[in-house]
């Protein structure tokens, strides 16, 4: 291509193609002597780089006085820090590689706090580049319009992250102990038989039999929410009377008894060509309900605080440790739960039962004694 002068020295241009464009465009360069060599460097383009003449001259200043790299050093630089980037283990780039480690239970959850709280503001940095002060900044913003166990479900979720790297030596460990904050959610919900009344009778009149039946199985079994959307009719097993339970929340797959009032309300639900009990959208697992329950929660003129499917679970348990029937042991496997530290909470319940039982055997013994002395005095 033939080099063109201009009225700067050492500054010269081509023509070629214009880029984005139609026609020609000048790509200017500069010839200058360093360390005893003649140097040519291509500083731009007339349109794409906005170069000009004068601008290439100040260019061909500066890489003289050693104040400015090539255009190459400056490439080779790029790549160089594309490349470190890429080797940076964020808790950006270790949160896809945890998410393609993990199975698939949990992650929404995970990903919306990830996405809300976590990337924004500590996505580009490493672990040991978080401060202590920026946790506690973390944890007033989520307790403005949270509740403090999203706090520590957020907390929890960035630990995972980094053990996840420290233990496959991708990163450093965080530069300080992370204190999980302290919630007490041992909250156990429970209903006056006048609300329980109403509840089963808003439940009779709505016209959704699927959150209806729903609610009741949750009230009759003590399911939780999630175990209820998993349900399929193969794992009710009616001649033996028991109901399969999919990876409930502490772990493995369970079984619980079928009771009769499960038993009949299984029996007269509708049946689809789904092969889920409360099937969603297209017989598809459903992820939802909670619009319609709460509908019927409202009806039935519940406080407002109660919630309407975990609540009811609750009631279940609530029931049967009143009852005296029931030992903690017994409850414990009813509830599926992993330890017995979360059925320790209905304890209460079941030691007032004692105490009325111990009430009336003092109230027996004490007619007796009252009888005798009668008798005697006669």
């Amino acid at each position: 291509m033939k080099r063109n002068k201009t009225t700067y020295p050492g500054v010269f241009y081509r023509e070629a193609e214009r880029i984005g464009g139609a026609g020609l465009e000048r790509v200017y360069y500069i010839v200058f002597k360093k360390d005893g060599k003649v140097l040519e460097e291509k500083v731009g383009r007339q349109f794409v780089d906005d170069m000009t003449p004068a601008r290439a001259a100040r260019i061909r200043a500066e890489r003289i006085e050693g104040k400015r790299p090539s255009r190459k050093e400056i490439r080779d630089a790029q790549k160089a820090q594309r490349e470190e980037e890429k080797n940076r283990w964020t808790i950006a780039h270790l949160w896809e590689e945890y998410t393609t480690n993990r199975p698939i239970k949990g992650l929404v959850q995970d990903r919306c706090r990830f996405d809300k709280y976590i990337g924004p503001i500590w996505g580009e940095k490493e672990p040991h580049q978080i401060q202590p002060l920026e946790m506690d900044r973390l944890r007033l913003r989520i307790l403005k319009d949270k509740a403090p166990q999203t706090v520590k479900n957020t907390m929890a979720l960035l630990r995972r992250i980094v053990n996840f790297g420290v233990k496959r030596q991708l990163c450093n460990p965080l530069s300080f102990h992370l204190e999980m904050p302290k919630v007490n959610n041992l909250k156990t919900e429970d209903l006056t038989p006048e609300q329980l009344s109403r509840l089963l009778e808003a439940m009779e009149q709505d016209a959704n039999i699927q959150a209806a039946n729903f609610m009741k199985l949750a009230l009759f079994t003590g399911m939780r929410r999630g175990e209820l959307f998993r349900l399929q009719w193969q794992d009710l097993d009616f001649e033996r009377g028991f109901i399969h339970i999919r990876s409930p929340k502490g772990g493995q797959d369970q079984k619980i008894p079928l009771n009769e009032p499960a038993r009949a309300l299984l029996l007269a639900h509708p049946r689809t060509d789904s092969q889920f009990v409360f099937p969603g959208r297209n017989g598809g697992r459903r992820v939802d309900i909670n619009k319609q329950v709460n509908r019927i929660k409202k009806v039935a003129g519940l406080p407002k605080d109660f919630r309407a499917l975990h609540g009811l679970r609750h009631v279940y348990a609530s029931m049967l440790a009143s009852s005296g029937q029931v030992d903690l042991y017994t409850l414990q496997k009813l509830l599926t739960h992993k330890s017995s530290a979360m059925t320790m909470r209905y304890a209460h319940l079941r030691d007032e039962a004692l105490r009325r039982a111990s009430d009336l055997a003092g109230n027996l013994i004490e007619q007796l004694t009252n009888g005798a002395a009668f008798k005697k005095e006669g």
